[in-house]
């Protein structure tokens, strides 16, 4: 069991129908599935697909990807997450797939803890997999305070972010970053990171797809479906 790391992530769409080509077109990816859809790399589950639910419409908060943390026990880091200031927007713990709960940390930043045995797509290097993920917010000392405090991770500093370690200092779980909301947006938020063989072509499959490139930075490039719901793609 991989406790306190990055283990999933899905995609909630106003159009998962519409969308779905363009992931297809872009990593290869087949689904399977109407109302919660898995998208498979050959046999390989590697992310979830699912209409945004009504609530979302309604304050018309953008599609996005969200990251999936395993936990021990479900109901215990709900518990320790409330005590911390985080807030509670969901809980499940009679899913088929095992226990989850969707939390928002104190600067309203959503992730999904999960307690199961069914869900782990993240690789470290593989293509058209979820490879790492990302914490872009305002505040980094509120950030750390709230997740050290719920998953016990280490933090190292490391230029304008922070690299976050497992307790035995052996392996990068994320990074955090800190970004003026006059670039970001105003909402704080986890953001996905994709393996793929060739930044330029599949750059170009995204365009050709009625994606777009946000940003470009060494070695990933920051991208959109087209629907507002971002992620970035980094050779491997």
């Amino acid at each position: 069991m991989k406790v306190n790391k990055f283990i999933w992530a899905d995609l909630s769409s106003y159009q998962p129908e519409r969308i779905k080509p363009f992931y297809e077109a872009v990593f290869g990816w087949k689904y399977n599935g109407e109302e919660y859809s898995i998208a498979h790399k050959e046999n390989k589950e590697v992310v979830g697909l699912y209409q945004t639910p009504l609530k979302f419409q309604k304050i018309k908060m953008p599609s996005f990807w969200m990251s999936y943390i395993q936990v021990e026990d479900v109901l215990e880091t709900v518990e320790k997450a409330k005590s911390l200031g985080g807030i509670i927007e969901l809980v499940d713990i009679e899913n088929s797939i095992g226990k989850v709960a969707l939390i928002r940390d104190t600067l309203g930043a959503g992730f999904t803890v999960y307690q199961g045995s069914q869900l782990d797509s993240r690789t470290k290097s593989e293509e058209n997999t979820l490879i790492f993920n990302e914490l872009h917010i305002s505040d980094m000392q509120k950030a750390i305070i709230f997740y050290q405090g719920l998953f016990n991770w280490n933090f190292k500093k490391a230029n304008n972010s922070v690299e976050v370690f497992s307790d035995s200092f052996e392996e990068k779980i994320i990074t955090i970053r800190q970004i003026d909301n006059t670039i970001k947006g105003k909402y704080e938020y986890w953001v996905c990171v994709f393996g793929v063989k060739n930044l330029q072509s599949t750059s170009n499959v995204i365009l050709k797809n009625g994606g777009l490139i946000v940003s470009e930075e060494e070695n990933r490039v920051l991208c959109s479906d087209g629907s507002e719901a971002f992620f970035y793609i980094q050779e491997v």
